[in-house]
């Protein structure tokens, strides 16, 4: 057959115009609407096999750090807590002093 894409859809006419080498375009209602409820669910399925296809890709990427480098980087994180802690601490004093030298100046305090 010359189109053997097609074999095993439409209706017996169908099958016999592709048989006989008939080129004239079939008049086809439209779709009805199971049908594209089923095309649509198909496509989402696709799409969604697709998706866990790539999420397991880049799964495979994925490497766990060692010990040394989970105490490392933890280390670090620390530090510069208590250095922004500390930071903050001296900025808000500074900021405090001059608001209250501010308001005692101007009768406020």
């Amino acid at each position: 057959m010359a189109d053997a894409g097609r074999e095993g859809t439409g209706s017996m006419a169908t099958k016999v115009a592709i048989v006989n080498g008939d080129d004239r375009q079939i008049k086809r209602r439209g779709a009805n609407p199971v049908s594209k409820i089923l095309d649509w669910v198909v496509e989402q399925w696709k799409e969604f096999s697709q998706f866990l296809s790539d999420v397991r890709a880049e799964m495979r990427k994925v490497v766990t750090p060692s010990w040394k480098e989970v105490k490392s980087t933890t280390t670090v994180v620390i530090i510069a807590v208590f250095i922004f802690g500390v930071y903050f601490f001296v900025v808000d004093a500074i900021f405090q002093y001059g608001l209250h030298a501010m308001l005692g100046k101007l009768g406020g305090f």
